[in-house]
């Protein structure tokens, strides 16, 4: 029995995880129900802001590219580029995703991949083939999953597609430092490397669509 004269004891909310009627714990209610700053349609956001500071800078770092080559002014631009893909992805993971950040981001990146490989290739740091390649593979896969989503059908991003986005960015950052753009045979290894990581998880979506399409009209 409990004393009547003893204090009121107060549980603090999360101490214990509630039970549901079926007996197993629950989270704390602040676990499930996370608030955040933007809703999935909003537009003026930091994160959607540093994607487009990504876009202008671009052509920046391809003209600078393609009047002197490799050196550690286009190197440091293209570093700092490509760190910003990171702190978006952040700002939004803790703020809140939007749809036009999902938009952005991915059109951000490949804008960013395929104009410095053009201008790194015209430059003939890096071999036509594996550019075309890696070219027709991320527009191809743009399409289809644009083609996919407005057919009701959602190919989730894989976090293999975010490595793939890395090591792009670690073989034009070699190309661009002038210590090994003469060094053919390591750029070379690099952008079929490069090559090899981007048919690998093109292949991926293609597998996950058609996993979405069957499970969509068996639903």
């Amino acid at each position: 029995m409990t004393d009547p004269g003893a204090a009121p004891v107060f549980e603090v909310p999360g101490d214990q995880p509630p039970t549901s009627p079926a007996g197993p714990p629950v989270a704390p209610l602040g676990d499930r129900v996370r608030q955040y700053t933007f809703g999935p349609s909003a537009l003026l956001t930091p994160a959607n802001a540093i994607t487009v500071a990504r876009l202008l800078a671009t052509p920046v770092v391809v003209v600078m590219v393609a009047m002197h080559g490799a050196g550690w002014w286009p190197f440091a631009v293209a570093f700092v580029i490509g760190a910003t893909d990171g702190i978006d992805g952040w700002l939004a993971r803790r703020q809140g995703t939007t749809r036009s950040g999902a938009f952005l981001d991915p059109l951000a990146d490949k804008a960013v991949v395929l104009s410095l490989l053009f201008v790194l290739a015209a430059k003939a740091e890096f071999s036509w083939v594996p550019v075309i390649v890696i070219a027709v593979r991320e527009v191809g896969m743009g399409v289809y999953r644009s083609v996919a989503g407005r057919r009701g059908i959602s190919i989730p991003a894989r976090t293999s597609a975010k490595i793939k986005t890395l090591v792009q960015g670690i073989a034009i950052l070699l190309a661009l430092a002038p210590s090994l753009a003469r060094h053919q045979s390591v750029l070379s290894v690099a952008i079929w490397v490069t090559v090899a990581f981007t048919l690998v998880t093109g292949a991926q979506y293609l597998v996950d669509g058609r996993r979405a399409a069957r499970h969509r009209h068996s639903a």
